[in-house]
Order: structure tokens, then sequence, then C-alpha cells
């Protein structure tokens, strides 16, 4: 990927960040309002489209998800502090959610760095073996994921840290992305909530 587009990717995702900046300063009210905890993703956003590989080189698509509620999240391995809350965040709501199958998909941010080793270890240290796909592949090919989420990737700019768009969504049944939280907002039970919601056709 050249600098021109890495940085068409970055304008791109930060101004589809700020539109869902917007939509999560409401989000004290909006299960009141909308029917979820989380905060309603715009409307308009087309099907989720990617195919990458996972942790154990297995080939994971989007439309391969199709027909329940599935979880995506943005992660990177080497994360000390929001990735590991919100791993164990949705830990919390699969096991809240028990005998339902509903698919947990964490976006590799941190292209450069994340490997299949390391992702292994990163789902065994929050007890995500057998629960969860952790997609990796090059900045080329997480780029558009990036952009469909409104998702910014992890970056060193300047010699400081630019840390990624902490962000977990939930598609409905047809891949579209319904509902979303931040990291400070992200519980087990409003995860759970959500896809119950969804699941049920909301």
């Amino acid at each position: 990927m050249t600098r021109l587009h890495l940085a068409a990717a970055t304008v791109t995702a930060c101004a589809f960040a700020a539109v869902i900046g917007l939509y999560a300063a409401r989000h004290d009210t909006t299960r009141a309002k909308t029917g979820f905890a989380g905060f309603r993703r715009p409307a308009g956003i087309p099907p989720a489209r990617f195919s990458l590989s996972d942790q154990d080189g297995a080939t994971v698509t989007a439309a391969s998800l199709r027909g329940r509620p599935v979880i995506v999240s943005f992660l990177y391995t080497r994360c000390r502090d929001t990735c590991p809350l919100v791993a164990d965040q949705v830990r919390g709501a699969l096991d809240d959610l028990g005998d339902r199958a509903v698919p947990y998909v964490a976006v590799s941010v941190d292209p450069a760095n994340d490997t299949r080793a390391s992702a292994r270890a990163f789902l065994l240290r929050h007890a995500l073996t057998g629960r969860a796909h952790f997609l990796l592949g090059t900045a080329a090919q997480l780029a558009p994921v990036w952009r469909q989420f409104g998702v910014q990737p992890q970056r060193v700019v300047n010699a400081r840290r630019d840390d990624h768009t902490p962000s977990t969504v939930i598609l409905d049944a047809r891949g579209v992305q319904r509902t979303g939280f931040l990291a400070d907002q992200l519980t087990p039970e409003g995860v759970a909530h959500d896809v119950r919601a969804l699941g049920a056709g909301a």
C-alpha cells in the first residue's frame, strides 16, 4: 500500500469515526429510544465484505457468517490496555449467551506485528480459544475492512503512538452493521442484549 493510499484510508476512517462519535455521544438514552444497548450504526452502510485468514490459517469470509448476528472487534495482540478489556467483555457476553452459537471476529489493526502465533496466544490468554477468529493480513488486505467499519489502525506518528479506534460492532443476519460500542461503553450485558435483539429480528 502506498503512502497516498494509506493516507486516504486514514482520512476516510477518521471521517467515519467522527460520525460514529456523534452517535456514541447519545449512548445514555440509546436503549430507551432504539431498543439497543449500543449506539445505532448509521443507516445505509452496505453489508460487510471480507475474506481473511485467521489464527489457524483458515479462511473466514463475511458471507460464511451470514444467517445470525456476528460480533466484530478491532484489536492487536501487543495491546496491554484497551484490547484485553474488550476481549474479556466480549467473552463475558459469549458466556451470557450460553448455547447460542454467536461468531466472534477480531480484526487486526497492527498487521506489521500481529502473527498467527501471537493471535493464538492472545486468544488463549483471554479464554477465547475455539470461540473466536482473529483475522490477520497485510495492511493492504486489512485496509478495506478498516474503512468499512470506520476504524483507524494502530500507528506510530512522529515517534508517538496513535491508538486505533476501539470499536466493537454487531452485525445482523444479513451482515449489516446495526449496533456498536466504544471500549468505555462495552459491557457483557449490553453486547448480549443486542445480540439477542438482533437474533429476534430487531
